[in-house]
């Protein structure tokens, strides 16, 4: 992904924590300088031990984002987290989100330093325009969360955008499927202008295999 002039990498921690170091030291040594290091808990930490894994985290491999280091349900632990994490590291929430109050409770008691939203999650298109609006208003960021062939002409419509993920698997599925998806350029997606809507159209023989 580097080597593709994508600029950051994320990766899961907190399964099998005994084992993180290691897989830290391994991305660190693939990505060299060239990257920022991000990583996701999906909550896998409790309140306390989330503060001693960020300190280290940003100690030793230079972790800027840590995506929901407890639950995203716990908002005051993510508030906590977020007043007392190592500087430089932000932390990030909200790929769970599906109604507004989901991500109004995130922002309200400052949670996040980003607030992700997941266009097959949050309502659609009109969805995230709503949450668009609603992170805006609080001076957050945007962060798209996978499914990177529907989302990337619905981001451009985002008022404070930073990134969208471009998920591994979602990718290798989404070309499978569909027609007009998109290959990063020096790490950005850029729609494809000449095809109507969101771009895609359904390979429906590809699909026909797959039914059951």
């Amino acid at each position: 992904m580097v080597a593709d002039g994508i600029p950051r990498v994320n990766m899961k921690i907190g399964r099998e924590p005994d084992r993180d170091p290691r897989r830290l030291d391994a991305a660190r040594g693939a990505t060299g300088d060239e990257a920022e290091l991000y990583v996701v808990a999906n909550g896998a930490f409790a309140r306390e031990q989330a503060l001693g894994v960020a300190e280290r985290l940003a100690r030793e491999w230079g972790v800027i984002w840590f995506e929901e280091p407890v639950s995203s349900a716990d908002f005051e632990g993510l508030r906590l987290l977020r007043d007392q994490r190592p500087a430089g590291m932000d932390i990030a929430a909200g790929e769970y989100g599906y109604v507004l109050a989901d991500f109004r409770n995130l922002l309200v008691v400052g949670a996040v330093d980003c607030l992700q939203a997941d266009v097959t999650r949050c309502g659609g298109i009109t969805g995230l325009l709503e949450v668009s609006g609603l992170a805006a208003g609080y001076g957050i960021d945007i962060s798209g969360h996978c499914a990177p062939a529907i989302s990337a002409h619905a981001l451009c419509a985002v008022e404070r955008l930073r990134h969208l993920e471009w998920f591994h698997d979602h990718v290798r599925l989404e070309s499978m499927l569909f027609d007009g998806t998109l290959e990063p350029d020096a790490g950005a997606l850029r729609p494809d202008l000449k095809r109507l809507g969101h771009g895609l159209e359904l390979k429906r023989a590809e699909a026909e295999r797959y039914a059951v």
